[in-house]
C-alpha cells in the first residue's frame, strides 16, 4: 500500500449530520489501482462501510485478493474488466461501463483493465468501514 493511510480528514467538511468530501478528496494508490480518497472510518467516523472512486489504469491490473469477511459492489463507470476468480482463480467473467457487481465476502479476484489505451473508472462500495484493513493477497501460485 504505498498511500493507502494517506488520509485527509481536513478534507472533510461537516455540516452537522450531512459530511461531504469536494470533488472526492485527494488521490490514494494501492495494489495497482488509483482511488479518490472517499469516505471510511478514518476520516468521517463511518462504522460498517466505506466508498471511494478506483481508476485501473490502461492495461493495470489488481492482483490477486481476498476481501476477508466484507461485501463490495462495483458500479463501472468507464471502461470494461476482467475477473479470474473463486479457487486458483479459474472462473473469468468481463464487465464494462453500466455494469453493476457484487463480489462476495472471501472470494479470492483478480482484477484486469481489458484496454491498453483507457482507463477502468468504478464506484466502489465496501461493507467494512476499514477500506483495506480485511484484505489479503491471494496466491498466484494456486492458479495451477
Amino acid at each position: 500500500m504505498s498511500d493507502g493511510d494517506n488520509i485527509q480528514p481536513n478534507a472533510v467538511e461537516d455540516h452537522g449530520g450531512i459530511l461531504t468530501i469536494r470533488g472526492g478528496g485527494a488521490r490514494r494508490d494501492w495494489n495497482g489501482i488509483h482511488y479518490k480518497q472517499g469516505m471510511s472510518a478514518k476520516n468521517v467516523g463511518t462504522t460498517k462501510l466505506s466508498a471511494n472512486i478506483a481508476t485501473i489504469p490502461p492495461g493495470g491490473v489488481a492482483y490477486a485478493h481476498i476481501h476477508v469477511g466484507f461485501e463490495l459492489i462495483l458500479y463501472i463507470l468507464e471502461g470494461r474488466v476482467r475477473h479470474e476468480f473463486g479457487p486458483g482463480l479459474k472462473q473469468v467473467i468481463e464487465n464494462e461501463a453500466g455494469d453493476f457487481i457484487y463480489i462476495k465476502p472471501d472470494v479470492p479476484h483478480e482484477v484486469f483493465n481489458m484496454s491498453d489505451t483507457e482507463p477502468v473508472v468504478a464506484f466502489v462500495a465496501r461493507s467494512s468501514a476499514e477500506e483495506w484493513d480485511n484484505i489479503v493477497p491471494y496466491d498466484r501460485a494456486q492458479r495451477s
